[in-house]
């Protein structure tokens, strides 16, 4: 019977409908009979009515046929969102089936709980069977993902992309941007290691030649400057990038024309010249063009 049950877990198939309740109709393959809820036809079905359907085991561990085909499939792979984590069985990924989410086992994950997937992440996923004719969810491989991806050129540059971890290496992240660009993120370029199906995002620092995306969860300089900063920023655009003020104006003038004290105008400019956004010469303040 398990090997009868391989060949029709997780594929679409076609059986005959022997008996009915309330509830559901009764459809019989290969001498194994699967529930059909009957919500999911408009019209009664008579006995002996051929009815096709996605055969699974449900929650219950009942055999079950459904119209809803579900996201992936056997050799088939697409995303899917965390619904649960067992730390010792793994993580339950729903992939459009009624009363079904599918596990990833914890055999499949990192060692490392702490960058196992939490509720509300995302995994692609196909479906595998094991010898029992139980369905597992997947992970896709390096290769699908590679077959998935379009190659990303300079334009990309300093561009802001929202991305989806999908292997967790030492040397750093490999992600997925939402526009299919594969992605990668150095350790030095991110406060602490994300979670494998984490949606973050990053910003684009290199295109390789290959046209993958070098990235960074780092905000830009400008992003992480003060208040103080940001004020003299806005003053310089507003004066056409050059303000007759450098940090050898007299404490007065800094007070009268920015409302801080020269102290802070002098920390505020050192940021912004060590971010590159500003420069000082012949007694002026100038807004740097990039």
């Amino acid at each position: 019977m398990k090997n009868e049950l391989k060949e029709l877990i997780g594929r679409t198939i076609t059986a005959v409908v022997t008996d009915e309740n309330d509830d559901f109709y009764f459809a019989q393959q290969d001498g194994l009979t699967f529930r059909f809820a009957k919500d999911e036809f408009e019209e009664p079905l008579a006995r002996e009515t051929e009815v096709t359907g996605f055969a699974y085991e449900n929650e219950e561990h009942e055999l079950q046929l459904t119209k809803k085909t579900p996201k992936c499939g056997l050799d088939q792979y697409a995303f899917g969102e965390v619904v649960a984590v067992r730390r010792n069985l793994g993580v339950f990924v729903d992939v459009g089936l009624p009363n079904k989410d599918i596990v990833v086992s914890l055999d499949d994950l990192p060692e490392i709980t702490k960058i196992w997937p939490k509720k509300g992440d995302r995994l692609m996923i196909g479906l595998k069977i094991d010898n029992k004719g139980r369905l597992w969810g997947e992970l896709a491989s390096e290769d699908i993902f590679r077959g998935l991806a379009v190659k990303a050129d300079e334009k990309m540059q300093n561009k802001n992309v929202v991305v989806t971890t999908y292997r967790m290496k030492m040397a750093g992240t490999h992600v997925l941007t939402d526009d299919y660009f594969l992605g990668f993120i150095h350790p030095s370029e991110r406060d602490e290691e994300p979670r494998l199906g984490q949606r973050l995002e990053a910003r684009v620092i290199g295109v390789r030649p290959d046209g993958v995306l070098n990235l960074s969860l780092r905000p830009r300089a400008y992003e992480t400057i003060s208040d103080d900063a940001q004020m003299i920023l806005a003053a310089l655009e507003h004066q056409k990038g050059e303000l007759d003020y450098t940090d050898k104006s007299s404490p007065d003038e800094i007070k009268a024309f920015f409302g801080i004290s020269k102290g802070q105008f002098k920390r505020a400019i050192g940021h912004l010249m060590k971010a590159g956004l500003v420069k000082q010469e012949n007694g002026k303040l100038f807004l740097n063009k990039q």
